[in-house]
């Protein structure tokens, strides 16, 4: 929001709230035809109706394109969250944050705006319907007129909208984001895109009045406009220089993105829309520019100090990726029932990740001056129950810890045990962590106070083991209905510790540490009011109403942990899983060790320092806040 809004500040179907159509899943808001709808049903019935040359088929274009134009964006989006998560010829290096997608979660507006528009030019100006493929006349107007009025004119309105006073009422909203992304070019209050359609209109009214009009010059210079845009804002020097070698001219004709991002970050320089020649004829250009560009593309892949190896879950699991939809990325995961219409698109991209097969960077976070990042093993949770997928998976994630090795990478925290790795390479630099001992230390801190007794059921693992041993060993009953699992972790225990574990049936323990494989029907034999608290990654399905159910081991992560604009998983906001900041801690302390396989690290020593280095406790469900 501006810093004083004015007047048509807010757009006109701000108050359909939730009933504003949008296919796009950036505005999570997959409900309804509401501003299209009424438009959309009278070009289709139009054209069933209509026979011979009444038929209008650049009328039925409408929608499709709309939809192109959402999915060009989304392309631009994805593209620029990669790269700028690889390092690669990123340009500004400030940080993302969940404010940012919240404002610019809403990005497709701009589009549901110029499609009500293009419904209406196409209905009533005589010239706007039945329109050629092609006409040579009309698309050298359109960009004669683009280059002499639109430039000219968006030069002056920007400078304008640069004085005090519509600054703070409209274009301060805009330039919120010192960072930008693709989808910020079109971020702007309701006057602006008003004043921008009239802008963009010029050329393709003239056409539609001198009767030069086609399909070619209306969608091309729509798809013009929206590339550059994309462009301008995608923080990743995308321009080779050899283009501007070959012909130097074209720095005059054509803005980079390192041109644009400078205009972000200065505020009074760069004010051309694509071609900075006004720039150059009016001395608002920066000096910094051509320094800015060179540097950027120079910026090679950075090196990160850890690494989280994490895996992809449901196919589904591709749209909740910060790479995927930035606004449902932002929020912690839930089935949409709308994705289900996005099967194809879901089907073509488990396809891609079985023959691309290789690890993709995710996400990039600075922590104390040190540089973080998530790469995702191109794998579904179900793959690695698969008993013949088990060599390709072990495959990937050899690849990934030696390429980390490559890199100079102090840690690697992996979503699964990596004594296997440590076997193949027992001179690895790079530390491999699977983060058991906080997961431990979560769990332990999360079980109320003046807790006597805790039930453990579900698939148990080494985390479990650990857990059961040092809840015996301070003096809390532990009790367990498999026989089998009493007496693995019966071994393990001094006799007197071991007498605080019980086999039973019994299910009266009102706290229950559980792991994979919980039935509903186990959790059915709770007692009422009952706690679930889980010690594996993936949280249980959560069966009763009247019961409590904690995250899975899990911190909140402190407020200078930069470039937190995603959930992780199921999470809330800034929420990392216990995992994922064991790596952190292990580098931040410079523990020189493994913790993988069998081993386990001082779990009373890596909860203090996690305390130490500013991550806190999750309130739970069953705890009041002051």
């Amino acid at each position: 929001m501006a810093t004083t809004p004015g007047i048509l500040t807010d757009w006109p179907w701000k108050g359909l709230g939730s009933f504003k159509y949008s296919i796009s899943a950036n505005s999570n808001l997959l409900v309804q035809y509401v501003v299209l709808a009424p438009w959309v049903a009278h070009s289709m019935y139009s054209y069933m109706t209509k026979e011979g040359n009444e038929m209008d088929p650049s009328n039925l274009l409408i929608l499709p394109f709309l939809l192109v134009r959402m999915l060009h964006n989304q392309i631009w989006i994805s593209l620029s969250r990669y790269q700028t998560a690889k390092g690669n010829h990123r340009i500004v290096d400030k940080s993302i944050e969940f404010e940012q997608v919240d404002r610019e979660r809403d990005w497709d507006d701009q589009i549901l705006f110029n499609g009500t528009l293009f419904y209406v030019v196409n209905l009533t100006i005589k010239g706007a319907s039945h329109l050629p493929l092609w006409r040579t006349d009309g698309v050298i107007i359109t960009i004669l007129l683009h280059i002499g009025a639109v430039e000219f004119l968006y030069y002056w309105l920007h400078r304008a909208l640069h004085h005090h006073f519509l600054y703070s009422r409209y274009h301060s909203h805009h330039h919120s984001s010192i960072v930008t992304e693709p989808i910020t070019s079109v971020i702007h209050p309701f006057a602006e895109h008003i004043a921008y359609f009239a802008l963009f209109a010029i050329p393709l009214l003239t056409v539609v009045f001198t009767g030069t009009g086609s399909l070619t010059s209306f969608l091309g210079y729509i798809t013009y406009i929206d590339f550059m845009n994309n462009l301008g804002h995608c923080n990743f020097e995308v321009i080779p220089k050899r283009l501007f070698s070959i012909f130097p001219p074209l720095k005059y004709l054509m803005y980079t993105p390192t041109f644009h991002s400078l205009h972000h970050t200065q505020f009074r320089t760069n004010y051309s829309l694509f071609m900075p020649f006004y720039d150059y004829i009016y001395g608002t250009m920066d000096k910094s520019s051509d320094t800015l560009y060179e540097t950027s593309l120079r910026r090679q892949d950075e090196s990160p100090d850890v690494v989280y190896l994490t895996h992809l879950t449901t196919p589904e699991s591709i749209y909740h990726m910060r790479l995927g939809f930035a606004s449902l990325a932002s929020k912690p995961y839930t089935s949409k029932w709308y994705l289900c219409l996005l099967w194809p698109v879901t089907f073509w991209s488990i396809m891609v990740t079985w023959i691309y097969g290789k690890t993709f960077v995710v996400e990039r976070n600075i922590f104390k001056k040190r540089k973080l990042q998530t790469w995702v093993i191109p794998k579904y949770k179900i793959q690695y129950y698969i008993h013949w997928q088990r060599e390709s998976i072990n495959s990937l994630i050899e690849e990934a810890i030696l390429e980390a090795e490559e890199r100079g990478t102090k840690g690697g925290e992996l979503n699964r045990n990596g004594e296997l790795y440590i076997r193949r390479h027992p001179g690895l630099k790079v530390k491999l962590v699977d983060g058991s001992s906080l997961v431990v230390a979560v769990v332990l801190n999360s079980i109320p106070r003046g807790t006597t007794q805790v039930a453990l059921r579900g698939n148990l693992s080494k985390v479990a083991y650990h857990i059961a041993f040092a809840l015996c060993q301070r003096g809390i009953q532990v009790t367990t209905s498999s026989e089998d699992e009493y007496t693995t972790i019966k071994a393990t225990l001094q006799q007197e510790a071991g007498n605080n574990l019980v086999l039973t049936k019994s299910c009266s323990a009102k706290t229950w540490l559980v792991g994979d494989g919980l039935s509903k029907e186990e959790q059915m034999k709770a007692s009422k009011g009952a706690t679930f608290i889980p010690f594996s990654q993936f949280p249980p399905m959560k069966a009763r109403k009247d019961c409590f159910y904690h995250n899975t081991p899990a911190m909140l992560a402190p407020k200078h942990l930069e470039n937190l604009d995603s959930c992780e998983n199921w999470l809330p906001r800034r929420v990392m899983s216990a995992w994922r900041i064991a790596g952190i801690l292990h580098v931040l302390e410079g523990w020189n060790a493994h913790e993988c396989g069998n081993m386990m690290f001082n779990i009373d020593k890596i909860w203090q320092a996690s305390l130490q280095h500013g991550f806190q406790p999750l309130m739970t469900s069953t705890e009041v806040k002051p």
